[in-house]
């Protein structure tokens, strides 16, 4: 036997190997000292150094047969190399094509399941992409598999999970239909049918399982890690012992997984921005009993079974058991820190949501025509429930069905304005009173201070900022138009002058040419209104003034994505962290950084078609193929005899 002695966890570790040594010396029982035949440690791949395990751990590498060779085949995903320029949040998008594909890209720990909100531009096979690839690679010949992957079994329904994370491996459906980056590592079966895989899923998701893919981890005690993240790379899934399940064993396996799917679907439903979307949680109830913890209870008695069935197969002994379960949950201490490969700061928990604003959140939506809200009121009912595997929706059930009658007929532009037919906090109000729900005391506060900074947060993922509700304002924020994102046309900035701004103008000015025709009859209370009428006249005027300007020259493309399309805006923005971002988004515009965007063509066309003629990326952006000229292929160098040779 050869005894090893763990020091990890102390800080002084000085102190701490001497004690351990004396301890050993006294024949003393020690939870640092390990007593192992470092023979086993053969049986491991890569003869991985895992003094800690637990000798059940080691037979089952030597007892089973791996994933892989029973069949299952994990596989590494396509990576953009400018994911800012090929990538879009879902909601970006204004309606299904085939140039965007939905993208599986890691995430923070959630087994079973996770929305995926990303897409890819996949156009052609990804053509602009590898394009773009090899002109940032040039050393790569004509070929850019090796950052594409185009060798995995895209679109194909499968297993996916988070390559790098602080947190405990987290294995979820893949639905078909998507491609997956080589941070959303992915596994599928050959010739396996969904029962097989779901199986395969549950047993992956099992704490005998994790403890045997944490060994080859080589991660002695993650509650020590000191926050360091672990890669859960496809050749340990590969290598991990797989257990013998017969028929009525994968049957089990395979709906315990599936339930554990729907389970975290429901929670996933009061999510705004998620794809399972229906009801916000204040109105949840309305489609039958929604109680959050009952759920997670559930979900846990669901892991329980998963990993009973898990030590049976794996033939773990009661003994044996305690310490994977100890290693599971101190890898779960770090759930509420960002996946190293997740990259998405405003994940936050349903839970956490407040429900008010939530909402108020949602009657908005109603009141731009985003989300239905006759499925509070039963006049409509929820779609089907999908299964796990089936593709993802183009529209979440809570959002209003393609020629359905909205709740209030609009052109994508609201204001808050009171009295207007058009106010949006009125018809805040209205949504709220037509589906029974309180109405808080001020909507129109909420609306003017609270509001946006909500929405931009909820509607910020993996980097991207999206939201799809716009506030432009005047300079004191006095008058706000609200503009929505999917409805926005080149139309949008003329429509927002001829039916709002200016009808208001003449409105405040007809009031400032009545005072100023009192002259000395008016009072005190008359000269303050006076004064502030004037000063909103002139905001009102210089808003106006520069709509008229941005105007001719703003053709959005939706698929440019929110940022891009709002950066000529970006003086129109009154929440200063998101006027800096897009104001610094435009000043990339003017240097041509971003002239793969269709908003860059409209405003310097003549820059553009010339980038296009040495960059093919470009070129198939814009539809201009035509003017890219493939550069005349370097002649080899010979070598000759030197002379005197």
């Amino acid at each position: 036997m050869t005894h090893f002695i763990r020091v990890l966890e102390f800080s002084n570790k000085e102190d701490a190997l001497k004690n351990f040594c004396g301890s050993f010396r006294s024949g003393e029982s020690d939870f640092g000292i390990f007593s192992v035949d470092a023979s086993t440690f053969g049986s491991l791949p890569s003869s991985v150094f895992a003094y800690w395990m637990n000798p059940s751990v080691g037979d089952a590498f030597s007892r089973f047969r791996n994933f892989a060779e029973r069949g299952l085949k994990a596989q590494v995903g396509c990576s953009t190399k400018d994911d800012f320029r090929f990538l879009r949040l879902w909601w970006e998008l204004r309606e299904p094509s085939d140039k965007w594909i939905d993208l599986a890209k890691g995430g923070r720990y959630s087994p079973f399941y996770s929305d995926i909100h990303l897409q890819i531009n996949w156009k052609d096979n990804a053509a602009e992409l590898e394009a773009a690839i090899l002109k940032k690679y040039p050393y790569l010949g004509d070929s850019a598999n090796w950052v594409l992957h185009r060798e995995s079994d895209y679109l194909k329904p499968g297993i996916t999970w988070t390559r790098r994370t602080k947190s405990d491996f987290s294995p979820r459906f893949l639905p078909a239909g998507c491609v997956f980056s080589e941070k959303g590592l992915s596994a599928f079966i050959d010739g396996g049918s969904r029962k097989d895989i779901s199986a395969a899923l549950a047993i992956l998701s099992s704490k005998p399982c994790r403890s045997l893919i944490e060994v080859q981890l080589a991660a002695a005690d993650k509650s020590q890690a000191g926050g360091v993240a672990n890669s859960y790379e496809v050749g340990i899934i590969k290598s991990t012992p797989a257990p013998d399940t017969d028929a009525e064993v994968t049957e089990r396996l395979a709906e315990l997984a599936c339930r554990a799917w729907k389970q975290k679907l429901t929670l996933d439903g009061i999510q705004e921005s998620s794809h399972a979307f229906h009801l916000p949680a204040a109105l949840r109830d309305r489609l039958g009993s929604f109680d959050p913890p009952a759920i997670e209870a559930e979900l846990a008695r669901i892991q329980a079974e998963i990993d009973a069935i898990a030590f049976d197969l794996y033939g773990f002994s009661e003994e044996d058991r305690a310490p994977a379960q100890a290693s599971h949950a101190a890898a779960r201490t770090d759930d509420e820190e960002t996946d190293a490969d997740d990259e998405g700061e405003d994940e936050e928990n349903a839970a956490l949501i407040d429900q008010t604003a939530g909402l108020l959140s949602w009657a908005v939506g109603v009141a731009f025509g985003h989300f239905d809200w006759r499925l509070a009121t039963g006049e409509r009912a929820a779609p089907p429930e999908p299964a796990p595997f089936d593709p993802l929706p183009a529209k979440s059930p809570g959002m209003l069905p393609d020629g359905a009658a909205p709740f209030h007929a609009n052109a994508g532009i609201l204001v808050d304005d009171q009295g207007h037919p058009h106010d949006l906090a009125r018809l805040i109000e209205e949504v709220l009173a037509r589906v029974e729900a309180p109405v808080p005391e001020d909507v129109r506060r909420w609306l003017q201070k609270d509001f946006f900074p909500f929405h931009l947060q909820r509607y910020s993922k993996s980097r991207r900022k999206a939201p799809i509700y716009w506030p432009l304002s005047t300079t004191s924020g006095s008058y706000t138009l609200w503009v929505y994102y999917p409805s926005l046309t080149s139309q949008t900035l003329y429509t927002a002058i001829n039916d709002f701004v200016e009808p208001k103008l003449k409105e405040v000015g007809a009031d400032v040419t009545a005072l100023r025709n009192k002259a000395a009859a008016r009072t005190r209370d008359d000269e303050k209104q006076f004064e502030a009428l004037q000063a909103f006249e002139l905001e009102l005027i210089e808003l106006r003034d520069t709509l008229l300007k941005l105007a001719p020259t703003y053709k959005p493309n939706h698929d440019d994505g929110v940022q891009i399309s709002a950066a000529p805006l970006w003086p129109l923005f009154r929440h200063k962290p998101w006027q800096k971002v897009l104001k610094d988004t435009w000043a990339k515009l003017e240097k041509g950084d971003y002239d793969w965007a269709h908003l860059a063509m409209n405003y310097w066309p003549e820059r553009v078609r010339e980038k296009c003629k040495t960059d093919k990326s470009l070129a198939i952006a814009h539809g201009l193929e035509h003017l890219y000229v493939e550069p005349e292929a370097a002649p080899k160098k010979t070598r000759g005899r030197k002379k005197g040779e």
